[in-house]
């Protein structure tokens, strides 16, 4: 990533990105379920590093397939890139664990981003206390074997019914997570930087106590000067 648009994209709201994707004519690019584990994590930002998971079959998924060094999951938590975001299609699915603690300590160590899956993870208590960024769709207890087969990585899933290809980028806040196409980054990044500039600047003025007539939507041409005073002031 670019580490301009990697740091702005960490000051932006979720909600601002898709504010801006949506001028872009994208309407499907915030992940239905997934939600952060610990509040106090930091933002989550990254590109995508992908996991896709099938139903379960006997006669495959039994405690043995770990056993397997081949086997997906594991090669691609040893695989997932520094920097990147570990995201696993669970098909929507909590009942049983996308990963544990564990595996995921492992990727915090590897220097991944973050993870997020639209199923579950287990071990929450102690992923809550974890200084990392970990999204999920509910608890799970029991062993992935149940009821998920890993198939793929790094190869388009979906994810919280948005499709995530490999390299887009995921960021993530308090609110949830939106994927970002890879070749839109740049300049998402820059738009939604832009906005939150000027939101900033209206927060506070609704704040002390000014009406939202002309100011947001900014059409009074008095507010854009107050905001290039504001900015200049503020050096943004």
């Amino acid at each position: 990533m670019n580490s301009d648009t990697r740091r702005k994209l960490a000051e932006v709201s979720t909600a601002t990105l898709t504010t801006v994707l949506f001028k872009h004519g994208f309407r499907n690019l915030f992940l239905q379920g997934p939600r952060l584990i610990n509040p106090r994590a930091p933002r989550l930002v990254g590109p995508a590093y992908t996991l896709r998971y099938i139903p379960a079959r006997e006669d495959l998924d039994t405690l043995d397939a770990f056993l397997d060094p081949a086997h997906p999951q594991r090669v691609g938590v040893e695989a997932c890139p520094e920097g990147a975001v570990f995201v696993v299609d669970s098909r929507g699915d909590p009942k049983a664990a996308s990963a544990g603690g564990i595996l995921l300590t492992r990727l915090m160590a590897r220097g991944a981003a973050g993870a997020v899956t639209d199923g579950g993870f287990r071990d929450t208590p102690e992923l809550a206390e974890m200084p990392w960024p970990i999204y999920h769709a509910a608890p799970s207890a029991p062993t992935n074997l149940i009821r998920h087969h890993a198939v793929d990585l790094n190869v388009p899933i979906a994810c919280g019914e948005v499709p995530v290809y490999p390299g887009d980028i995921m960021v993530g806040d308090g609110e949830g997570v939106v994927c970002i196409p890879a070749h839109l980054a740049d300049q998402v990044a820059a738009e939604a930087f832009e906005q939150t500039v000027v939101e900033d600047f209206v927060q506070g003025r609704v704040a002390a106590g000014h009406t939202i007539r002309g100011l947001y939507p900014m059409t009074d041409p008095a507010n854009r000067e107050l905001l290039a005073a504001w900015r200049k002031q503020q050096g943004r």
